[in-house]
């Protein structure tokens, strides 16, 4: 089975962590992937929209690509909910002891 064009090029983003959009489109045609401009548009569209990469403008014609870095925020009250929701299930239990 054949592996998406798109996961390959995040791969490759993903290898050098930040590069430009000329750059990865030279890459990609070393490696023996031809496509064309409006494809690899299309392709660093969709995964900025599922939020893997930002793209961001260097020159006129020149953008800068980068893996996204998610970070999971914790929240205090989010968590504090989660406990007392354990603690309640667990209390419903009548004679049960730990």
């Amino acid at each position: 089975m054949a592996i998406p064009i798109r996961n390959t090029v995040f791969e490759k983003i993903k290898e050098s962590n930040r590069l430009t959009d000329v750059e990865l489109f030279k890459g990609l045609v070393k490696d023996g992937h031809a496509i064309a401009e409006a494809r690899f548009n299309k392709i660093l569209l969709d995964l900025e929209i599922l939020g893997l990469i930002t793209v961001s403008w260097i020159t006129k014609d020149e953008r800068r690509i980068e893996v996204s870095v998610v970070e999971n925020k914790v929240d205090a009250v989010e968590e504090q909910i989660k406990e007392t929701v354990e603690k309640d299930y667990e209390a419903s239990f009548p004679g049960v002891d730990k």
